[in-house]
């Protein structure tokens, strides 16, 4: 039951982010926020995998689509929203393409491998947890590092970057506590996974759920400025 309840509610929490996410973008453009947005449904499709697997069983469509979304792209296309955000245009476009076409390669590679889910029962107590040790064919786990690599220098990097900045300048101090909140949201799913290779059950799910609450809190924090703030602004704007 915890196996499918945990990454239910992060499935549902991630297309919420999700929708807020593109609403946002509708209004305000930015191709940082289609990324966001982008990169939370990639969030909410591992969720929703891992949760069927929890509560009905293998499913190898299922587990391509979560070892694709979850596993390799999430970390990498929300990273990227961040790139947009704080990197130059020009780099940000050739890192996108590269990403892009990295993405297409991990699908092709993702859906032809052949797989074994019993391999998977020797990664957790129970095998009741999604591993991917049930790919059997070679060259296909080794990206994923590189993908999680990118995702979590340019993810946590750039919140933990943003943040220092607003807060050395002494402004926006609403950005600096989401920024906070979006950096160690980034960082919990790879200590869940951490965990759980020691053997620690639900630790990964955990850390998922965990970890898509505090970037929609992030994000929220972010986007919301204080009353403080918004009655300081005043007479500057009026000057």
């Amino acid at each position: 039951m915890f196996n499918s309840i945990v990454p239910l509610l992060s499935g549902i929490v991630s297309f919420v982010f999700a929708f807020f996410v593109l609403k946002r973008y509708m209004e305000r453009k930015g191709t940082y926020l289609l990324i966001w947005g982008i990169g939370t449904i990639f969030y909410g499709i591992g969720g929703l995998s891992e949760a069927y697997y929890g509560a009905i069983g293998w499913n190898p469509l299922v587990f391509r689509l979560w070892y694709l979304f979850g596993a390799i792209l999430v970390a990498a296309w929300l990273g990227q929203g961040t790139v947009y955000l704080l990197a130059k245009r020009k780099w940000a476009n050739i890192l996108l393409v590269i990403l892009i076409l990295g993405s297409i390669y991990g699908a092709f590679k993702v859906f032809t491998a052949q797989l074994d889910p019993t391999l998977m029962a020797a990664s957790t107590h129970t095998g009741s947890e999604l591993s991917g040790r049930a790919i059997t064919s070679p060259g296909v786990r080794v990206l994923t590092p590189f993908f999680n690599m990118y995702g979590t220098l340019t993810l946590v990097g750039g919140a933990a970057y943003s943040a220092f900045i607003f807060w050395r300048k002494r402004v926006l101090l609403h950005r600096t506590i989401g920024n906070i909140l979006i950096a160690v949201g980034a960082t919990l799913p790879a200590f869940g996974g951490f965990f759980s290779r020691l053997q620690f059950p639900g630790a990964l799910y955990i850390g998922e759920f965990l970890g898509i609450l505090l970037l929609f809190a992030g994000f929220l924090r972010s986007t919301t400025p204080m009353k403080t703030e918004s009655v300081e602004s005043v007479p500057a704007a009026a000057d």
